[in-house]
Formats: C-alpha cells, structure tokens, sequence
C-alpha cells in the first residue's frame, strides 16, 4: 500500500497491564543488526510456542523507498524478493550476497507470491495487472481487465492449489494521470483455465493483503482502510465466498500484508512492525521495528524465518513455525 499519516512511526509503547515485554540489546552481528526491538507478549504460553527463547529482531538492509511484498524463492540457495514502490524496483537479498537489484523497471511492483509453477507472480500499480515471471526471466500478463476496464491498480496477488489467482485492487497505486475504471474496490478470482474473472466482495474500503487458511477453506482479506481490520470468509468448492466475518481489528497502524503458517495463526503488518493472531483471533503478540510493517512472508533455509519489510527497511526475525502451504 502506499505510506499513511497514521502509521509511518512507530511510536514508544506504554508497558501495558499484565503483558510481558521482552527488551532486547543493540548488538552487531554478520549480515544484519539486531535491534533493540521489543516483543509484546499477550499471551506467554503461545508465544512460546512461536518463538525461540534467544529470539531477536535484525535489520537486513535500509536506505529503500518503500518496502513490500516480500516473498521467498527457494531456487539457487534460496533468496528473498521484495519491491521498492516509488523506486520502481523489485530488490534482492541472501545472506551471502547482500542486496541487489532483482528486476527494473517493475511497474511499481506492490505484492508478490508464487504459482504451482513456480513462477514469480507480481500485482503491479502502473502496469495496473497481475504478471507472471518464466524462468527464463521474460513476463507475461497472467490478466489485467474486468469488464473490458483496466483494473485500479492491483495490489496483492495469491495462487490457490488449483491453480486460480486471488488479488486485492484498491487505488493506492493508480498511476498519475490515468483515470480510475473500476467502479469500487474489489476482491478478485482470475480461473486461467476458464479465462474468467469474478468479484468476489466489494464492501471493502481498501482491500489489501490476503491468504489462505492451511486447508484453503477460508480467505482472509486486510482491509487497510478505515476499519483496520481483518475478515474472513468461507470459501465454496466453485470459488465463490460467503459468511464474511471479522477475525481481528489491529490496534496500531493498518493492517496490509498477511500470511497464515501452518498452524492457522495469523501474521500482520501493522503500525508496530507485526502482529500474531492465534486461530480464533486472540493476539499473542506485536513484533516491534523502528518503523510500521507493510508486509511479510516466511522464508530462509528452513522456513522458519520471518522477513518483515517496513517502510525503508528489512528485517528478520527467527520463529518456531513454517507459512501454510
């Protein structure tokens, strides 16, 4: 999404009654730097079960535009890809080779996921599409009208088992100049073996980030919006929702990116970096960086880590837990 008033600082939290706060230590480590970032615990029993005692907050890199879209490629030793928005850009890093230029232009890439194939999938603002990268590096348009009309300006994208492409289009990234063609802001399905688009809800304020539950029985869909919040629906055997509820209300900041790991919790971006939901919507926990998240994915040789980009940032995280898949 494109940087709010409400939630560029991350202001100092008040210790809260009955939370346990972990403080860390500034230190200098290898390839990052751990901060002295703090958890604020919820729920102790829980947090154990997510975190390693010896859990620390580091900063991979800064000095970027915008962060977003974060997302893991397990090819070539594994690396991450991230977009810097106003820099038109999609980033690289591993821990071997630091940071690099992935991809540009990008057409101001917001979210990325993979397919079933493998592919890179990107929603891009100016290229107002959902685009699939090949491997030999070339692009192709995956869909980028509904009705005839160019979309807002796509913002994240995910890739159902089936192969189908979920994807939020607010206009956060409408291109200057272009006009607006959808008439609202809506939650999509794209089948490619049908060709067929369909919207999926359309009473959303900005629809951002989305997942799956780990059974693919339930959306989840941010709403970075006024409500701040956090729905889900139930998800029908021909595509279609239903029985829209609210799962969690984010008390800093807005809600953007989200992911499910493989145990049903759920990971937000939020003005304080991250925070944990367990399954039924009770926060565990925050995950405090100098500045608000935009987005996360879990990545890393063993899955277990959480990447968080956070406005001109990067950083990471070890946890106990591996995104659903």
């Amino acid at each position: 999404m494109t940087p709010s008033s409400d939630n560029l600082e991350t202001a100092p939290l008040m210790k809260p009654r009955n939370h346990l706060r972990t403080t860390l230590v500034l230190l200098a480590i290898g390839t990052g730097q751990l901060l002295g970032a703090d958890f604020e615990v919820r729920n102790e029993a829980e947090f154990a079960k997510i975190f390693p005692k010896d859990a620390k907050v580091t900063k991979l890199a800064d000095g970027f535009g915008f962060t977003e879209g974060p997302v893991w490629m397990p090819r070539e030793g594994g690396y991450l890809v991230f977009s810097d928005i106003p820099r038109n850009q999609l980033k690289k890093w591993s821990a071997d080779g630091g940071i690099s230029t992935f991809r540009e232009p990008s057409q101001n890439a917001n979210g990325n996921t993979l397919d079933r194939k493998g592919r890179l999938v990107t929603a891009e603002h100016s290229g107002r599409r959902i685009a699939a990268m090949n491997k030999d590096g070339s692009l192709v348009t995956i869909v980028d009208r509904f009705g005839g009309k160019k979309f807002n300006s796509p913002n994240d994208v995910v890739v159902k088992s089936d192969g189908t492409f979920w994807f939020t289009d607010p206009p956060y990234g409408l291109p200057k100049g272009e006009a607006k063609e959808q008439e609202g802001n809506y939650v999509y399905r794209f089948d490619p073996a049908t060709k067929q688009v369909s919207v999926l809800v359309k009473d959303f304020d900005m629809p951002n980030g989305l997942c799956f539950s780990p059974d693919e029985k339930k959306l989840f869909v941010a709403d970075s919006g006024k409500p701040h919040d956090i729905r889900f629906f139930d998800v029908a055997k021909d595509g279609s929702v239903s029985n829209g509820r609210v799962f969690a209300t984010i008390e800093k900041g807005g809600p953007d990116g989200i992911r499910c790991d493989a145990n049903g919790r759920i990971w937000s971006s939020s003005g304080n970096g991250a925070d944990v939901f367990a399954p039924n919507g009770s926060l565990i926990a925050k995950i405090n960086t100098p500045k608000g998240g935009a987005n996360l994915c879990f990545g890393g040789k063993s899955g277990r880590t959480l990447f968080i980009t956070a406005r001109d940032g990067l950083y990471a995280v070890e946890t106990k837990v591996r995104a659903a898949r």
